[in-house]
């Protein structure tokens, strides 16, 4: 039986069941006023979204975790090929399978550059980074996460090849970028900025090497996680630097402090990553060596990240076509963006919350299966899904 590092697993699975939450309110939230719109938003909305800001980063922080420990096993060749394969099947998954589950679309008319882009993008990165020394992947890793919100002033080219280059590099901000008569790509997660967590999580990765000691790796991600979450607050309270989008005061202080918290994750500013990778640290720390109801409850889900990612977002597509359908609503699968919820459709957030405890249900089983078969199988195909 393959071993596995419990407190990756608990936090990855705690986050999986976070994302679910907001891919459900997604697919079947009633139509409203933008949840971090801090002028128009309620308090327990702009929660219900601003809690799932933790899961791309851990996602792609985990994910460069992942990759350090899987080159304990492989030479460094090895390890090379394996990136480059993992990253681009990442990227075809996103642009074959997402794609199909938002549109519908066979012909696949809309492409869709999500998460999987991001982490696959930031793992070729990673192998061509693979033979350079830790502290060189830190410097650049740093210097990606730091240093990019530099270019927020910078009036950078917007149409034609260079802006679409520019777009799914560096900004991903969900523009629609045409690659034929009536073919886009929609482009959301900027690969560059979130390469920088994925390299962070490959240098932090070695604190999970064979035979490192338990004591003074709690101690080194307990002080990281707590300068993360020091520089956020520091950072945030000067509100010169580090998001484009200052934060100021509002009607309240309640909304004030949800001003805040609003850092951008589009494209993911430095206190974004800061006030998310800061407590996933702090997490990861106070979960070593637990083990409780809740958290093997999360380990089911941690264990299987990528099948669990793709069959709940078809889960969730499947209710929410149902939805529309049961409602009497015409679909429309030719528009050339996703359809979360057609024009009429959707259920209250209450209820949201009810479908999101549903949908994590139905997911155990075969999470529990999968992961079990994982565990104890060494298929090649296991490494990719």
């Amino acid at each position: 039986m393959k071993e596995r590092i419990l407190s990756i697993d608990i936090v990855r699975g705690l986050i999986m069941i976070i994302m679910t939450l907001d891919h459900t309110r997604d697919f079947l939230h009633l139509a409203g006023p933008p949840p971090l719109d801090v002028q128009r938003t309620t308090v327990i909305l702009f929660f219900t979204r601003w809690i799932t800001h933790f899961c791309a980063p851990t996602f792609v922080f985990l994910s460069g975790v992942s990759a350090c420990l899987a080159g304990q096993r492989r030479t460094t060749g090895e390890m090379t090929t394996f990136l480059l394969k993992r990253g681009a099947w990442l990227i075809f998954s996103d642009l074959a399978i997402i794609s199909l589950i938002f549109s519908f679309d066979v012909q696949y008319h809309f492409l869709v550059l999500e998460v999987l882009w991001a982490i696959g993008f930031g793992m070729i990165v990673l192998a061509l980074l693979i033979r350079a020394p830790k502290q060189v992947i830190a410097a650049v890793a740093v210097l990606i996460i730091a240093g990019h919100n530099l270019l927020d002033n910078v009036d950078l080219p917007k149409n034609g090849t260079a802006g679409n280059l520019i777009t799914v590099l560096l900004n991903g901000v969900g523009a629609l970028i045409p690659i034929g008569a009536n073919r886009f790509i929609f482009a959301i997660y900027a690969a560059i900025p979130w390469t920088g967590a994925l390299l962070l999580g490959y240098v932090f990765g070695q604190l999970y090497k064979k035979d490192y000691d338990a004591a003074k790796r709690r101690k080194i991600l307990m002080l990281s996680g707590c300068t993360l979450i020091a520089l956020f607050i520091t950072l945030r309270l000067i509100n010169h630097y580090g998001d484009p989008t200052p934060w100021a005061v509002q009607q309240n202080a309640t909304h004030t402090l949800l001003s805040f918290l609003n850092a951008r994750k589009q494209t993911p500013s430095l206190l974004f990553m800061l006030m998310t990778l800061g407590p996933v640290l702090l997490l990861l720390s106070f979960t070593e060596g637990i083990s409780n109801r809740v958290t093997r409850f999360c380990i089911v889900y941690g264990n299987v990240p990528y099948f669990y990612f793709i069959t709940h977002l078809a889960l969730l597509r499947v209710i929410n076509v149902a939805g529309v359908v049961l409602a009497g609503i015409p679909l429309d699968f030719q528009k050339p963006t996703p359809v979360w919820a057609a024009p009429g459709f959707g259920i209250p957030l209450w209820a949201v919350y009810l479908c999101w405890i549903a949908v994590i249900a139905l997911m155990y089983y075969p999470c529990r299966w999968y992961g079990r078969y994982k565990q104890t199988h060494s298929r090649w195909w296991l490494s990719y899904i």
